[in-house]
This record gives C-alpha cells, sequence and structure tokens, in this order.
C-alpha cells in the first residue's frame, strides 16, 4: 500500500503541474493513465463499476466523479483530481483541488478550509479512539468557517479493494454514533472531505456519475490514505 500511495501521489503532482487554463482534462486523464501504468501500477477507478476514465476530474460545482473529457479548463476554475492506484493487489486512493490560475477569494478560502479540514482530521487520529472525532472534526472546523459539510458521500476503508469497511463520514450523525468503530493498529482508511460554499445538498447528473452541488454553488475535495499506527496515522500518499 505504501508502493500504491507513493505512485498516487506522484500522478497527482502530476495533476497539480499539468492543470492550466486550456488543457482538457482528457489530456490531464491520458498523462496521468500513462504515468501510473509507467510505475507498474494499474489505474483503479477505469472500469469500476463501469466508470470510463483513470481519473476524476471535478470542476467547479461538480463535487466528485467528475467525469474527464474535451473541455478545457478555465480561469478562475477550481478542479478537484482523484487518483487511485493499484499495486500488486493493494490499492491506494488520494485527492486534491487544484486553483487555474487566479482564482477568487472565497474559492482560495474554501480550498484552505478543505485541505485544513484533513490535516486537522488526520492530527486527532489515535489507536483505540473512535472513528467520530474524526467525523466530528471535520464538520466542526469547516462549518466554523462557513461552509458545509456533503452528507450523500463519505470516506472509507481501504486494502486490496478500493471501498471495504468501515465508512468514515465528514460529519456526525445518529447512526455514526450507534456503530462508533474504535480505530485499531493496522486499519487503513481514506479520509476525504468533500464541502461546499453553499448548502450541503447534491444531485447525480443524467451521466449518472458527476454529483454537483444542488445550488450550483463551488464544492472542493481533499484526500489521503492513511494507516493507523500506535501513535497516530501514518499518511501513504503524501
Amino acid at each position: 500500500m505504501r508502493c500504491a500511495g507513493k505512485i498516487t501521489a506522484d500522478a497527482l503532482a502530476l495533476a497539480k503541474e499539468l492543470a492550466k487554463k486550456d488543457v482538457t482534462t482528457d489530456f490531464l486523464n491520458e498523462e496521468i493513465e500513462k504515468f501510473i501504468i509507467s510505475q507498474d501500477g494499474i489505474p483503479v477507478f477505469k472500469g469500476y463499476r463501469g466508470f470510463p476514465k483513470s481519473i476524476c476530474t471535478s470542476i467547479n460545482e461538480e463535487v466528485v466523479h467528475g467525469i474527464p473529457s474535451q473541455r478545457r479548463l478555465g480561469e478562475g476554475d477550481i478542479l478537484s483530481v482523484d487518483v487511485g492506484v493499484r499495486y500488486r493487489k493493494y490499492v491506494a486512493d488520494a485527492a486534491l483541488t487544484i486553483p487555474i490560475g487566479k482564482i477568487s477569494k472565497e474559492a482560495e478560502r474554501l480550498l484552505e478550509v478543505c485541505e485544513k479540514s484533513l490535516y486537522l482530521a488526520i492530527s486527532v487520529i489515535k489507536s483505540n479512539e473512535k472513528l467520530s472525532l474524526i467525523s466530528r472534526t471535520i464538520q466542526d472546523f469547516v462549518e466554523k468557517n462557513g461552509f458545509s459539510v456533503v452528507r450523500n458521500y463519505t470516506g472509507h476503508g481501504i486494502g486490496r479493494s478500493m471501498h471495504e469497511d468501515p465508512q468514515v463520514p465528514n460529519f456526525v450523525s445518529k447512526s455514526l454514533l450507534e456503530s462508533d468503530e474504535i480505530l485499531m493498529p493496522g486499519v487503513t482508511i481514506a479520509i476525504e472531505p468533500m464541502i461546499c460554499m453553499g448548502k450541503p445538498d447534491t444531485k447525480v447528473l443524467n451521466n449518472k456519475w458527476v454529483v454537483v452541488t444542488k445550488d450550483g454553488k463551488l464544492s472542493a475535495h481533499f484526500e489521503h490514505t492513511v494507516v493507523i499506527t500506535e501513535n497516530g496515522a501514518d499518511i501513504l500518499t503524501l
């Protein structure tokens, strides 16, 4: 998983380097797919439940599962890139949101808060602590800063498969508290705050994949795969 994580992190670094005004998301998909394969990895998203591409590219109000296309990035866009890599039967998953050129101050703040909420959540992890601590940390920080947390999509366990138990919500609910898991050393999870400038409500477009905010306002997404250790958490996709 460390090897899968390194390839994933390097693929996201490549996305950050290539994502510029007038570049198509298809171009990003092709270059990142080539890179993953060159590292003996497998782009795990391609074909997953029928997904047609190797990475997800979600622009502006698109929350997750954006499909790369001939759409060109524009000045002021924000682009969320999500990458999953399988390496020798193990998987890592990570995401970040990239500003394209100069973005608005509000968009800058959205990205800062989303990324910081992820690192705050990782910083509070302790072995034998409850999973809801992660959820509460993200929700409290995001809402304190005036943004909202998406309710319909969550982080997840990860290992031999991309999506495993437990679910890792970015908010605290009654059902989470009723089935709160204890984080044991060796457990691997993908933590991924998805936050919105407006309301948290989302809808899926007619292509059955792309999730957008219902109010059309901006959304950001950051993610790391981590392993719980005796002393906290180790980020595998840094």
